[in-house]
């Protein structure tokens, strides 16, 4: 029999790869094909950017990946409320972004190549909330605890949303999407980028949860964007050769549909009591 801290870790490994297959039976197949699809499309991204059509697939693909959440907020919270946080999540991103292009605040000095297609202001692509949106979505609802303690929840989300973007700015990087003219010490992109991350990232999940009036726990669908998002900026890094993001991506991949089948187990839970005519 084994004992020590060996076996710890092959009790924690059985114990996480049990979880994750949990997670995976209770994944809907559409989204794990979907997660698959996007994935597989990094390869031509980033072995192809300069094909004859790439800006109109770069469209069409984040109004795809962005669909599942807008639909689901739409169910969440009503067609008011859901679009009354839209429109405010679209202007806290452009004002954060033109912000920071401006001025390097709060993220340090950038700025958007030609690859997202035309600018607002010449600064933030029109496209940005079709991109930014999901994220801040699925994170915010992925990261509700249990106790539902707002301080808490708003805290958990921005953390999520740091570490997202630490899959997601290495490869943008890579494929020209933004430039950090001075390069970074992670994968050419500077540290206080993820500063920025975490003070904006509080700010939207704060805007997002006080104008939807977040009450209840969210539905399972609301993270789905947001892991298509994942899969497809993991294949990014896999295909650039970005070992750690790769890395962070298949773990935040892993943990996003864990906390999707976490939150479709309370909606039924919750739906079968209702039910039964008990509060």
């Amino acid at each position: 029999m084994r004992h020590g801290p060996t076996a710890r870790r092959c009790c924690r490994l059985r114990y996480h790869t049990r979880v994750f297959k949990q997670a995976l039976r209770a994944t809907p197949r559409p989204l794990i094909l979907a997660s698959a699809l996007f994935f597989g499309a990094a390869y031509f991204a980033t072995r192809f950017p300069d094909v004859p059509g790439s800006g109109a697939a770069s469209y069409a693909s984040t109004l795809l990946i962005a669909l599942p959440c807008f639909v689901a907020l739409f169910r969440y919270l009503g067609a008011r409320r859901a679009a009354l946080s839209l429109l405010a999540l679209s202007a806290f991103g452009y004002a954060v972004e033109a912000t920071g292009v401006a001025t390097g605040l709060p993220y340090g000095s950038f700025y958007y190549g030609d690859s997202l297609g035309p600018k607002l202001l010449g600064l933030v692509p029109y496209l940005l909330p079709v991109s930014y949106l999901p994220l801040v979505i699925g994170a915010v609802a992925a990261a509700r605890p249990g106790s539902g303690n707002r301080a808490l929840w708003i805290i958990r989300s921005s953390l999520l949303l740091t570490l997202m973007d630490g899959v997601l700015d290495p490869g943008a990087t890579a494929l020209g999407f933004w430039v950090w003219p001075e390069g970074g010490a992670y994968y050419g992109v500077p540290l206080s980028n993820y500063a920025g991350w975490l003070l904006s990232g509080t700010l939207a999940a704060a805007l997002l949860l006080a104008v939807g009036r977040w009450r209840n726990a969210p539905l399972p669908g609301l993270p789905d964007s947001a892991t298509i998002a994942v899969a497809f900026w993991t294949g990014v890094a896999v295909f650039s050769g970005l070992l750690f993001p790769a890395l962070l991506g298949a773990a935040l991949f892993a943990y996003l549909l864990h906390r999707r089948s976490r939150l479709r187990a309370y909606f039924l839970k919750s739906y079968a009591r209702r039910a039964a005519g008990i509060n």
